[in-house]
C-alpha cells in the first residue's frame, strides 16, 4: 500500500515536497503525474539503495528524489515549479527503474499539485 501526500497550491517558482509512504520495502519507487486531458507521464524514480535515479527531461535539474528506508518513504522535492507542472502526482512501486507506468505494480492514490502563474 502506498500513500502519497504533500500536494497543494503554489505559485510559479515555488517549491513543494511530496511524500510517499509504503507499507513495506519496495525495490523501485517512481513518481508519475497526469494533467487533465493528458496521458500519465514518468517524472522521477529511484532504487532501494538510492544509487540509481532517473528523471524526465522536463523536470531534470528542478526536481530531486530521495528515500528514507527506515520509514519506507520516498520524497519528491520539486523546486522552481512551473504552471505546466500542474497535475495529480502518483507514486508507484515496481521491480525495475523504468519510465513505463505498466511496469509498476502498486500505485498510491495521488496528490494534486497546482502551480499558479
Amino acid at each position: 500500500q502506498l500513500q502519497a501526500s504533500g500536494g497543494g497550491l503554489v505559485q510559479a517558482g515555488g517549491s513543494l515536497r511530496l511524500s510517499c509512504a509504503a507499507s513495506a520495502r519496495t525495490l523501485v519507487m517512481g513518481w508519475f503525474r497526469q494533467a487533465p486531458g493528458k496521458e500519465r507521464e514518468f517524472v522521477a524514480g529511484l532504487t532501494w539503495s538510492g544509487s540509481s535515479t532517473r528523471f524526465s527531461d522536463s523536470v531534470k535539474g528542478r526536481f530531486t528524489v530521495s528515500r528514507d528506508n527506515a520509514k519506507n518513504t520516498v520524497y519528491l522535492q520539486m523546486n522552481s515549479l512551473k504552471p505546466e507542472d500542474t497535475a495529480v502526482y502518483h507514486c508507484a512501486a515496481g521491480p525495475s527503474l523504468t519510465t513505463m507506468f505498466r511496469t509498476y505494480d502498486f500505485w498510491g492514490q495521488g496528490t494534486e499539485v497546482t502551480v499558479s502563474s
